[in-house]
């Protein structure tokens, strides 16, 4: 404002003067004059070149839930609790400077504060599990992002170190019998300069003289066998309609994608688990056997994450069928992409689990179907089990095909004729190259390919819940038996020796079965092969 007053000023002032010095008027330079001086006093008074500004710092620190004689928690199970604060240290003070240098027009000096603090956060009476996820002022954050240590609260726990840094050794407590956690060089600049309202998932194991059944499990089942990429251990991302990247299978800030989130926790829950079952899902059709096609599907209006297209048997998303869905929704996730499997196996080995792959079949008939149901209703049901699938008709309905030759008919209908050479194998991707067909024996030989190529596995599980097919008769025997006892001969030569293939345990093939009509007992395990051949 200066600078306009005072150039018209000189500018009336040289003008009344009149003349000219070098061909500028007067006029002309008592205006040039009266600007300079008005810049002068315009940046003196709106601060250009004024002292030094800080910003960031603060004269009070608060500490939340530090409440001296407060309470101990004990829990069980899983809670969200937020803990006490019983060690805190001093906060460390940083600084950083920018501006003040010369140069037109000169800027002011600007330094900027920043905080961190250490502190020890008590959680529970007792020994935990393990701790979950963690919130800070009601946002799930990474526990990746924290420089954490958690004491489970044992008895024999020692002190943390940041603290005996600090305090000393003698004058630190280890907290024994208490679960905390400590929070080393926690940055305060993302919670406005101050001690973020903690809070943290915690799971503890029931305590008293009954051991927890936890403690004890061996094995674990993956169910249900299906997503796409609900087994890749890489964090994936597929781009949407827009264009923005969107995570396919991180679900959580936990650190890793949601298989690698989950078998973390697994390993911290079951101390023991020695071996995880691993099942892969394709999809029939029909619980007719001999009008039963299996084969993978994916979910409509999903999209290839980026990295890893979505690839099973050979079949690209375009060449596969979709899951049903009701109501706009799927029934049940796609079919897990073979390099999905591939890293779950891979990164199962890796944590030293022997890993069983069994293939299971889940069928997608909805209602409204209009399918002739084999149980003499007018339609099949909806999402019926697989264990239901049988011959055209029933043993035991009238005009079942049942103990006659068109009972091996459509058992070998539902078996294919595919084998252990129609299929090429290139690194640790499998591409079915046989007659074309989608029968039960491509979709097991695949996986034992698969397998083979993704270094092995300790067992293969073949027959899961086909309950309502190895009681069929046909001419002479028990066809499906016959035919699993040959595909159980050819995935042993894929596998090689040191993994074990197995029928698994289902109904009759525990208890047998009898004709209809008949007193006699067949017991199906017994003509599967010898004991050392399964699984049980």
């Amino acid at each position: 404002m200066a600078t306009i007053a005072l150039s018209a000023a000189g500018m009336a002032l040289g003008g009344s003067i009149g003349g000219s010095v070098l061909g500028l008027s007067m006029a002309t330079i008592g205006r040039a004059a009266g600007a300079v001086i008005g810049q002068r006093i315009d940046q003196q008074i709106l601060g250009a070149g004024s002292g030094s500004v800080e910003t960031g710092r603060i004269d009070r620190f608060r500490v939340t839930g530090a409440a001296e004689g407060a309470d101990i928690q004990q829990i069980y199970g899983r809670m969200r609790v937020a803990g006490q604060v019983i060690w805190a240290s001093q906060f460390l003070e940083s600084s950083s400077t920018s501006g003040g240098g010369k140069g037109a027009p000169p800027t002011p000096k600007t330094t900027t504060f920043s905080y961190t603090v250490s502190l020890a956060v008590a959680l529970c009476e007792g020994q935990i599990s393990r701790l979950g996820r963690i919130w800070a002022d009601g946002e799930e954050i990474s526990p990746d992002t924290l420089n954490m240590r958690v004491y489970v609260g044992t008895d024999d726990q020692l002190p943390d170190p940041k603290i005996s840094a600090i305090e000393g050794v003698d004058n630190t407590p280890a907290y024994r019998g208490t679960a905390y956690v400590v929070l080393e060089d926690l940055a305060l600049g993302q919670f406005g300069n101050r001690i973020p309202q903690l809070t943290f998932e915690v799971m503890r194991a029931g305590q008293g003289a009954m051991d927890d059944a936890l403690q004890f499990a061996q094995a674990v089942t993956l169910m249900p066998g299906a997503g796409e990429y609900a087994l890749a251990t890489t964090q994936l991302y597929a781009s949407s309609a827009y264009g923005a990247q969107q995570a396919v299978n991180t679900n959580s800030p936990m650190g890793g994608s949601d298989f690698t989130v989950s078998m973390n926790a697994m390993e911290a829950a079951l101390p023991q688990c020695g071996a995880v079952s691993l099942p892969v899902a394709w999809f029939g059709d029909d619980l007719r056997c001999g009008s039963c096609h299996i084969s993978p599907k994916v979910v409509a209006g999903q999209t290839d994450a980026g990295t890893m297209p979505w690839v099973v048997s050979g079949q690209s998303r375009s060449d596969v069928a979709t899951v049903a869905q009701v109501d706009g929704t799927p029934v049940a996730g796609g079919t897990p992409a073979d390099a999905a499997v591939v890293e779950a196996i891979v990164d199962l080995k890796a944590r030293g689990l022997d890993v069983m792959i069994s293939p299971v079949v889940i069928m997608g008939q909805i209602a409204g179907n209009g399918l002739p149901d084999p149980y003499g209703t007018t339609e099949q049901a909806a999402l019926p089990w697989v264990g239901r699938t049988t011959l055209s008709l029933a043993p035991g309905f009238d005009g079942s095909p049942d103990g006659t030759a068109g009972a091996d008919a459509q058992v070998a209908a539902f078996m294919g004729q595919a084998g252990r050479s129609d299929f090429d194998i290139a690194g640790t991707t499998v591409a079915y190259t046989g007659a074309a067909e989608n029968s039960y024996r491509r979709f097991v030989l695949h996986y034992a390919h698969l397998c083979a190529a993704a270094g092995g596995v300790s067992a293969f599980c073949i027959g899961t819940d086909l309950a309502g097919l190895t009681p069929i008769r046909g001419a002479s025997g028990f066809p499906m038996v016959a035919a699993l006892r040959a595909l159980a001969a050819d995935v042993r030569q894929i596998l090689g020796g040191d993994a074990r293939s197995a029928m698994q345990r289902t109904g009759p093939n525990i208890t047998g079965c009898s004709p209809w009509g008949q007193m006699t007992r067949s017991f199906i395990l017994i003509r599967f092969g010898p004991p050392p051949r399964l699984i049980l």
